[in-house]
């Protein structure tokens, strides 16, 4: 039987909800305003004007359309490839038994603690040897690949708790490596998997660093951000227009698919009471 929850949790849970909600109806408000209104603060009711200014600039100034294709393209190929490769060595490192098995997986995993700013004079060495600065897989590349270690590692911690009856009863059946991982494995994997997809899509996604180093002209959102905020100008409403365009993506994404991080470690077929 559940238990009522203590009383104080609900005002709690309000005062955070406020909390992170107050900058993201700031942002609204900001790119609705007047920058001679916003520079008295967004808040501010002296004078309380809404347009729709900044937004027509910010559409016929800069390339919103195409930024948001490349962005599209970045997160969706950089997502998708760890999500087919990490259940994969995942499995691999805690069902099978290879040689060197533990120093890989020790490898893989100090991986983890790798910076991004660590790789990127020899990574723009190599792009420029290779010709593909200001192309988008010189941002993919690295994006898949500095995600696989904290992939993997969260797919074989949800693995720990997956039922050996299952596996075994397999290898009984006449089941192969492969079999048990397509067959076995995936099918009841699905929520990790879909965490590594949401996690991993909403990095690249909001990624900036590589973006603005490797790309000059096929700019994401982000790197696209970075050119409308400027230096000198106050156009902080253009700022907040290009803001939301950028954030609403991984914000639907997020509200959308959250029950994978709540979700309990379950499988299809053999959950545990």
């Amino acid at each position: 039987m559940i238990g009522r929850a203590p009383g104080w949790i609900v005002p709690l849970v309000g005062a955070f909800a406020l909390i992170w909600i107050v900058p993201i109806v700031g942002l609204v408000v900001t790119s609705l305003r007047p920058i001679s209104e916003i520079i008295l603060g967004w808040w501010s009711l002296q004078e309380f004007t809404l347009t729709l200014d900044a937004w027509i600039v910010v559409w016929d100034k800069y390339p919103l359309a195409y930024a948001f294709w490349i962005s599209t393209k970045i997160a969706v190929i950089s997502t998708i490839i760890p999500m087919l490769l990490a259940p994969a060595a995942a499995y691999a490192f805690h069902f099978l038994k290879f040689r060197f098995r533990r120093l890989l997986l020790i490898l893989i995993i100090n991986a983890f603690v790798l910076p991004n700013q660590v790789v990127i004079i020899p990574l723009f060495r190599l792009w420029r040897e290779l010709g593909l600065i200001d192309n988008i897989w010189s941002v993919i590349i690295p994006f898949a690949g500095l995600s696989f270690a904290w992939a993997v590692f969260l797919v074989k911690n949800y693995l720990e708790d997956f039922p050996n009856e299952l596996i075994e009863a397999a290898q009984v059946d006449g089941c192969g490596p492969l079999a048990r991982f397509f067959y076995i494995v995936l099918p009841n994997a699905l929520t990790p998997i879909a965490a590594v997809g949401i996690l991993q899509f909403m990095w690249t996604w909001n990624g900036l660093l590589l973006p603005v180093v490797f790309l000059r002209d096929e700019l994401p959102l982000t790197a696209l951000l970075a050119r409308i905020q400027g230096v000198y100008d106050r156009n902080w409403d253009q700022v907040a227009v290009a803001a939301i365009i950028t954030t609403i993506v991984p914000l639907m994404i997020f509200i959308v698919f959250q029950r994978y991080f709540t979700a309990g470690a379950q499988t299809k077929s053999g959950s545990k009471e």
